[in-house]
């Protein structure tokens, strides 16, 4: 089983492209690893500018600027 590529607190890029839905592009933080069994990760995120909260594939998404833990 292939594990996650990404960790909880990492933040990350959404870049959804032309087709992708309305959910804005830029920096989220992620918030859980969600299981599923196909190749394509999922992951529970938040948009760090609007706050909202969304489940986005590992294809979607690319590593973002250094999150700093304090």
């Amino acid at each position: 089983m292939q594990s996650h590529r990404f960790s909880i607190g990492q933040n990350v890029l959404l870049s959804l492209g032309k087709y992708g839905g309305s959910a804005p592009n830029g920096t989220y933080t992620v918030l859980r690893l969600l299981p599923n069994d196909d190749a394509d990760r999922e992951y529970r995120v938040r948009h760090q500018d609007d706050g909202h909260e969304r489940v986005v594939r590992e294809s979607q998404i690319r590593p973002g600027p250094a999150s700093f833990f304090r």
